[in-house]
């Protein structure tokens, strides 16, 4: 029998998935539920020490003699501490020491109550990764705890090994031990050149990824934020000619992308659910697809990162391949055309359709699909987004890479990006942003350096469009204006005192000369142009967009 509590039995099942077969376990009540498991669990022999401190070298030694990783387990309090000096010599000999402490609930650390101390990231840079468990059940709650597990566990042993810690905070009682069985828990596989049994072929770390793609009869290849020399399109147009269907956004992939169009046009129907995802590169703006993939919690979701990170962005993780995506890319076989991919052709077609149908009327929507259409073909032009409904538009309209600060996807940042961009490059840059992000980085242009490739269209209807569709949970009038910051500000007293070309736009017409002042050949100096629109009317002609895609399906 086992303890009744979910983390230490999620622990335990995972410990066992990951290889482990050794423990070395110290004495005491708050890790007894630990310790009691990983001797019911029979897979793992334990060999009790009290002296915490001779433990953990113990460990290290079975360590170096198995060249696996080994489990020290404490107590809480400062038996975690008098663990570090073998976890500090660990590090420095690369050993996948897996360091587990039982912790009490963290609202009783500092409130004088026995061996409490505050034991997340006690050890410090002596170990790679340091995790502490939820004790909280709920499917969010054990994903993120398996999650967890299986970060800590593949990178004990990713790039020649060293120590992590795992914390478990456990609450009374301890000694219940009512559970039959071990959950059945899913380990996330983990392979590079240094770990992955040499295979045939190309990339022997990639053969079980190949494996699991050749067989897959829905497969989905994902494509999130890259630059140009980390992904070059021609290696991802090789894979459409191969027949997969790949789904990727300007940030990640120049070309024509219809990522928010399709999801606007399939259902929850289970035709529409692949069996395997391939995701490589950073994050994706459309909040549709992620929780369309995260739907597929059936499909085998692979990610290949050449740090080797664990990113579970789809909540189905099943392996990491640390690996250039480039390579794993070239690696991939053809395929043979299936109703799987004529199925998504024909959405495509759908929504090519409709955004060619679509004429916006006077707004941010028109501003950034004109300047689009001017800049169309132009090798010679560079595009910054602002985050928000600047890079929802751009996702849109935009045919090239675009460039967007979307690691965290904060409101600052985005003009000053884009400005110490044009001081390296003799190519026009071209900013797009909206009224919130560029007043709060407008000392961007407190800059004498900068030259007239740089180009800025300044989309200022008053506030936080984006913010719109929250406004009907809104209960007042003050609400809304507050958290859509609205304002009267220009920015055209911030340009004559930075030495700024300016220009505005009010409706159709001004936007169009507007538009072809800032994309005139040659400037001296940098160009704005800000165009004025409604909030409410911008949120409007977006939804309606994706309302007239919606409606054309076939």
């Amino acid at each position: 029998m086992f303890s009744n509590k979910t983390n230490v039995n999620l622990l335990t099942a995972l410990l066992i998935a990951h290889g482990i077969r050794h423990a070395v376990v110290c004495p005491g009540s708050r890790n007894a539920p630990i310790v009691h498991n990983l001797n019911a669990s029979g897979a793992i022999q334990c060999f009790p020490v009290t002296d915490e401190r001779s433990a953990g070298f113990q460990a290290l030694g079975l360590c170096q003699a198995t060249g696996l990783p080994v489990v020290v387990c404490v107590t809480s309090g400062t038996a975690l501490l008098n663990l570090a000096p073998a976890v500090a010599e660990a590090y420095y000999q690369h050993q996948p020491l897996v360091v587990v402490s039982a912790d009490r609930p963290a609202q009783w650390i500092d409130q004088l109550d026995g061996q409490t101390l505050p034991q997340p990231d006690a050890l410090g840079r002596f170990v790679r990764k340091a995790v502490t468990l939820p004790e909280s059940d709920g499917d969010e709650q054990q994903w993120y705890c398996n999650r967890l597990v299986n970060e800590a566990l593949i990178t004990a042993r990713r790039d020649g090994g060293g120590p992590v810690h795992i914390n478990v905070p456990i609450t009374p009682p301890l000694y219940d031990f009512s559970v039959a069985a071990l959950p059945e828990e899913r380990k996330i596989d983990f392979y590079s050149s240094i770990t992955a049994p040499v295979g045939n072929g190309v990339l022997p770390c990639a053969q079980q990824l190949l494996k699991a793609l050749s067989a897959a009869r829905r497969p989905i290849i994902v494509i999130g934020q890259m630059n140009s020399a980390e992904m070059p399109a021609p290696v991802v147009r090789a894979l459409e000619e191969k027949d997969y269907v790949v789904l990727y956004e300007p940030l990640g992939m120049p070309g024509i992308s219809l990522v928010e169009e399709m999801m606007s046009l399939i259902d929850d129907g289970d035709e529409w659910q692949p069996d395997f995802i391939l995701y490589v590169g950073g994050t994706l703006v459309s909040k549709r697809l992620k929780e369309y993939l995260r739907r597929a919690r059936q499909a085998a979701c692979w990610r290949v990162d050449e740090e080797g990170e664990v990113t579970d962005t789809f909540m189905n993780l099943r392996g990491v391949v640390q690996a250039r995506p480039a390579d794993v890319f070239a690696a991939i076989g053809p395929r043979k055309c299936s109703e799987w991919l004529n199925r998504w052709l024909l959405l495509i077609e759908d929504a090519s359709r409709q955004r060619t149908a679509f004429i916006p009327d006077f707004s941010a929507m028109l501003a950034v699909k004109r300047l689009e259409e001017r800049c169309a073909d132009d090798d010679g032009v560079v595009f910054h987004y602002a985050n928000s409904m600047a890079v929802r538009l751009g996702c849109i309209y935009g045919r090239h890479h675009i460039y967007c600060n979307r690691g965290v996807n904060g409101i600052e940042g985005s003009l000053s990006t884009a400005a110490g961009f044009s001081l390296a490059t003799d190519k026009t840059v071209y900013c797009v942003i909206g009224d919130l992000s560029f007043f709060y980085d407008r000392n961007a242009l407190w800059n004498e350096s900068l030259r007239g490739n740089l180009r800025i269209l300044l989309l200022n209807n008053g506030g936080g469009a984006i913010f719109e569709k929250f406004a009907p949970s809104l209960v007042s009038d003050g609400d809304v204006r507050n958290v859509m910051a609205r304002h009267h500000t220009s920015a055209r007293g911030m340009c004559a005192d930075n030495g700024v070309e300016y220009h505005s736009a009010t409706d159709a017409a001004s936007l169009e000369e507007g538009l072809r002042r800032l994309t005139a050949p040659v400037a001296s100096r940098p160009i704005l142009l800000e165009v004025f629109t409604d909030a409410e009317t911008d949120w409007a002609c977006y939804r309606r967009y994706l309302a007239s895609v919606s409606s054309a399906k076939h």
